[in-house]
């Protein structure tokens, strides 16, 4: 009997309708005639999936004993013996209670499988054992059923059962996952639209992946090679020339038309590691391509056209990129081209597109690093075993050795040509080749002591020994130069990839880039100049290491960049080869200057457009909103003063109540106002300590109703490192304002849960709500949404700034959602005292 199929439904998370699938499916096979059975479904409660599950014929469960309970799980036993076509098995992450069959029920799943069953079962995406560590970073829950990936991967058939956030929260919200008394906390922690966004997205990620991973297997086994363009994949073929950004800005542009659209840069070399591309340039394409969301390939290749295509082919792609060829006209006399070869040998399954560009017509003309310097000291010692060697060979072979032979001497003269080119290039082999012939005719060659040449075969072999000398000599010193090339070019590259990189986005200071100079460069220090004018003094705007040079003229190397700024090194003086990628240093040095002060400019200007608006605002709330408590607290001191009208006692009573009220109102206001200075100012300090938030939050509930806030504060909860002042006034301000905007009779929830290394506080409300465009603008200093509500007292839309600065400055945040059902709810978020440390 041959092994069972697997059908997996895969969800994002609980409630996405996984098991109602599995169910459906099943009554469509039973009215097929398949012999199909429950061998075990959890509905949960739901009473739709409830309602699924009849009609289907179910394997009754196995009961075990654990701990004075009793629980079930499926019966392996009992499902092979009844030997279904196939069997329905829900939770397959599900640990087993102990006593059973097997620890986990995805090795109950693989017995049936092994028995010739096919089975269908349900797995949510965060119980994949590679995602644990990515769930967790997302929900702040450590998920402890888990199943091996490879057991899904062999799965016969995955389908992803899929649920937009929204529709999940309301289905939530509706009672149709959990119970009612279940559903506020679900929604507030686990079931949160941006832990739902990612693990929806971790799911049609992971998905996708396995269908790449379905296509390539199956093209594989039916020795497919005709591309199948599934979705649109863009090869940008790069020659490491000034028009690769073009082409790749072209593709990216072309991969936009087309949903789920992808681009891959690929630069071929030739297989003996030379080429004459500019590293610079292909650092800068490389950061390009990434930053566009594509990818950059190096691939080796002798036949230019056939590696790109081979390429192209390997990763299914469905248009090629290339540029328009660079060659003058009478260079096509050595062959049509790459564009027009590869173009040619595409087929009828790749499309190729030839994109012009500024550069076509101009030559190739790719700036060549030089190669390294060999240095004095091996130069001389290539000129010593060069011309000394086969001198004091000769005297060696002339006095004490006996002959060996003409054949042999010429190999052994030979040997000294190759180390001369080895350790000193090509001119010390090139006169060790002619001293090494001229003392073979001399002393070994018939007749000796002459330059004259009796046989001719001696002519023929030393003409030989000349030629194999000199070709050797030169192959030599190519490779060696070749290999210092290779080794330099790497460098450059390198730290050319590290300024494209890190400097580019913005990640390095100056101090940091100038320090890397220092560095890359051995010198003892480094300094970016500048001046005002051709006559103004220098000055130095950032520098490393000690003793920076305060003129270019002071300094053992100059590098100007525009009319005014010079990058200056003192330590050694360097060679030309250096300049340029020390050009390419002072070019970013200059950038990251100009970026630092912008910023501070923006800053500045930021600063400033903020007081004047605070001001502004400030001079708005003044002149009305306090202005009102004031006339009202005057108008009942001038009526108590009044001997025109005799007040009774409960009139009295309610005026020096509206006197009372008006006070608090303008202690509140000013109170408000003096926070907000000293957030503006920056002179917050918090006192971090550890703190009890059930020590907390109810104090801060003294200036509501006490009828209007129902507390939800688990004594469980960890300790949080806050500045208890502080977040005691952030949470009445919250609450203040949800009491506020409450509808009559409608209590504010105030509730409390831990998350991973974090604490929330969530005030919810059911009010009017706030729309998502404006859940931002509402922490703002002086704004408020809308229109306060008749009866509320007067404010100046401080309370919520106020809160969320008090709250960052211990360290946390503060987030408003809507809530489920209508209203708004606020998250405080703080860090607890173990996390925080």
């Amino acid at each position: 009997m041959g092994r069972g199929k697997l059908r997996i439904y895969l969800g994002a998370a609980p409630g996405v309708g996984k098991t109602y699938a599995m169910l459906s499916e099943a009554h469509r096979r039973v009215e097929r005639g398949t012999d199909c059975v429950v061998a075990f479904v959890e509905h949960h409660g739901r009473a739709r999936t409830e309602v699924m599950l009849h009609g289907l014929e179910q394997v009754p469960r196995r009961e075990i004993e654990y701990r004075d309970s009793t629980f079930t799980e499926m019966d392996v036993d009992a499902v092979l013996r009844r030997a279904p076509a196939v069997a329905l098995v829900d939770e397959l992450a599900h640990t087993n209670i102990p006593g059973s069959r097997n620890a986990k029920r995805w090795q109950d799943v693989e017995e049936l499988l092994a028995a010739g069953i096919d089975v269908v079962s349900t797995v949510n995406i965060q119980h994949l054992e590679s995602l644990g560590d990515v769930v967790e970073s997302i929900t702040g829950v450590r998920q402890r059923e888990t199943v091996p990936d490879e057991v899904v991967r062999r799965a016969d058939q995955i389908e992803l059962v899929d649920m937009s956030p929204q529709a999940l929260r309301r289905r939530m919200a509706h009672g149709n996952i959990y119970q009612p008394d279940k559903v506020d906390a679900a929604l507030s922690n686990y079931f949160r639209p941006g832990n739902l966004t990612a693990l929806r997205e971790l799911a049609l990620l992971w998905v996708a992946d396995r269908v790449d991973e379905y296509l390539n297997a199956y093209r594989s086994e039916h020795r497919v090679s005709k591309i199948w363009g599934s979705r649109e994949r863009i090869v940008v073929g790069l020659t490491g020339g000034p028009e690769g950004r073009t082409l790749i800005r072209r593709a990216a542009r072309l991969a936009e038309k087309g949903a789920g659209g992808e681009v891959l840069a690929v630069y071929i070399s030739r297989s003996d590691g030379l080429t004459g591309a500019s590293p610079k340039e292909l650092a800068l394409q490389r950061t390009l391509v990434e930053d566009l969301g594509g990818t950059f390939h190096h691939v080796v290749g002798d036949d230019i056209p056939a590696a790109l295509l081979d390429f192209a082919r390997g990763v299914n792609a469905t248009q090629i990129v290339l540029g328009v060829s660079r060659r003058r006209t009478w260079q096509y006399m050595f062959g049509p081209g790459v564009g027009s070869t590869v173009a040619r040998e595409s087929g009828p399954d790749l499309d190729v597109h030839l994109i012009t560009h500024d550069e076509v017509g101009k030559g190739r003309g790719l700036p060549v690093a030089r190669g390294a310097r060999l240095g004095r000291s091996r130069v001389i010692a290539g000129w010593l075993v060069g011309v000394l060697g086969p001198v004091l060979f000769t005297w060696l072979l002339t006095g004490v050795a006996p002959a060996v032979g003409l054949a042999n001497d010429m190999l052994l003269y030979l040997t000294f040509t190759v180390a001369a080119a080895l350790l000193g290039g090509l001119f010390p082999a090139l006169a060790s080749a002619v001293v090494g012939s001229l003392l073979l005719n001399w002393y070994f060659t018939p007749p000796v002591h002459t330059l004259t040449i009796a046989d001719p075969k001696n002519i023929v072999a030393i003409a030989i020994f000349v030629g194999v000398a000199v070709s050797v000599a030169s192959v030599v010193d190519l490779a060696a130069r070749r290999t210092h090339q290779a080794a330099r070019l790497r460098a450059e590259s390198e730290i050319l990839s590290f300024l494209a990189g890190n400097v580019l986005r913005g990640e390095t200071s100056l101090e940091e880039l100038l320090e890397r100079v220092r560095e890359t460069f051995g010198m003892e220090s480094a300094a970016l100049l500048e001046r005002t004018g051709e006559k103004a003094p220098w000055t130095c705007a950032g520098s490393a290491g000690p003793r920076p040079a305060d003129t270019p003229e002071a300094a053992d190397v100059d590098v100007p960049v525009g009319d005014h700024m010079a990058l200056s090194l003192r330590g050694r003086v360097l060679p030309a080869a250096d300049r340029r990628v020390l050009a390419a240093f002072a070019t970013q040095a200059v950038v990251v200057l100009d970026r630092r002060r912008l910023r501070e400019e923006a800053d500045q200007a930021r600063a400033l457009a903020e007081g004047n608006r605070i001001r502004t605002a400030l001079l708005a709330a003044v002149s009305h909103d306090l202005r009102t408590p004031l006339a009202g607290i005057k108008a009942a001191v001038s009526s108590l003063r009044s001997d025109d009208v005799a007040w009774s006692e409960q009139d009295r009573a309610d005026l020096l109540e509206a006197i009372e009220t008006g006070a608090d109102r303008l202690d509140h206001l000013v109170g408000n106002l003096l926070d907000m200075s000293r957030l503006q100012t920056g002179t917050v300090t918090p006192v971090i300590r550890e703190t009890d938030l059930d020590e907390v939050v109810p104090m801060a509930l003294g200036g509501v109703p006490e009828d209007s806030v129902e507390l939800d504060i688990p004594e469980t909860l960890p300790m949080v490192a806050v500045d208890r002042g502080l977040l005691e006034r952030a949470v009445a301000n919250v609450v203040e304002n949800a009491v506020k905007y409450s509808p009559p009779g409608q209590r504010v929830l105030v509730s409390a849960s831990a998350l991973g290394d974090r604490v929330e506080v969530r005030v919810v409300d059911r009010g009017p709500g706030v729309p998502d465009e404006a859940k931002d603008r509402i922490f703002e200093p002086f704004q408020r949404y809308g229109d306060s509500p008749r009866g509320v007292g007067v404010g100046v839309g401080l309370g919520l700034a106020v809160a969320r600065g008090f709250v960052e400055a211990v360290g946390g945040t503060v987030l408003s959602e809507d809530t489920p059902g209508g209203g708004l709810t606020m998250v405080l978020v703080v860090r607890t005292a173990a996390g925080r440390g």
